[in-house]
């Protein structure tokens, strides 16, 4: 059975990533007045940094990825919180265990939370290495911004679809290219090369 269609809108496509960047910005400065480090990573991590290159080639997402250390989650969940977001566990599949994440509301979908990435593990088991640490970050004005080689190494570890489709992005605009092989694990390296074989897939 087919959904009931909304009409196609300019405005409905721009409220929706306004929604995500303000979830972003809405928990990125509760986390800062808190106190509570933390890092933007995943699909707005990679916008941010391409962002810096060509914004024309800027891929929205619709999730928030934060970067925390698994034991600053008390005071990370309090000051989310307190910021309006709902902290739940939910059963995950691929990763390991259960998500954290932080809805806007009771009815909102986990699928548009802030989902907490903790550094210093492995997101998935069968990963070769675990997520970078929060001090591997910048400050990018309104946000707390992942490195650009810590963020690499992440999406190259993870390399699912959505990961190798960042990287490409990230190639896309000379922000990696062949020079970084020689910076990574020779995992990571052999991985950074079928993708660099293949930029177009």
């Amino acid at each position: 059975m087919l959904s009931t269609f909304q009409p196609v809108s300019w405005q409905r496509m721009s409220d929706a990533v306004e929604k995500v960047r303000g979830r972003l910005l809405r928990a990125a400065s509760a986390l800062k007045t808190a106190g509570v480090p933390y890092a933007v990573v995943g699909g707005n991590a990679v916008a941010a940094w391409v962002s810096r290159v060509d914004e024309a080639a800027v891929r929205n997402t619709r999730d928030v990825d934060l970067l925390l250390r698994r034991g600053d989650l008390p005071a990370a969940t309090t000051a989310l919180e307190s910021a309006g977001f709902r902290h739940r566990r939910v059963a995950s599949l691929g990763r390991a265990g259960v998500l954290d994440v932080f809805l806007d509301h009771a009815g909102a979908k986990v699928a548009d939370a802030v989902h907490i990435v903790f550094a210093g593990e492995k997101t998935r088991p069968d990963q070769p290495h675990a997520n970078a640490d929060v001090e591997q970050a910048e400050d990018a004005g309104e946000f707390r911004l992942v490195t650009l080689e810590a963020l690499v190494a992440m999406k190259l570890s993870a390399f699912r679809d959505k990961d190798r489709v960042h990287l490409r992005d990230l190639i896309s605009v000379g922000l990696v290219d062949a020079t970084w092989l020689d910076r990574l694990p020779q995992d990571l390296q052999a991985r950074l090369a079928e993708i660099l074989a293949s930029p177009e897939e």
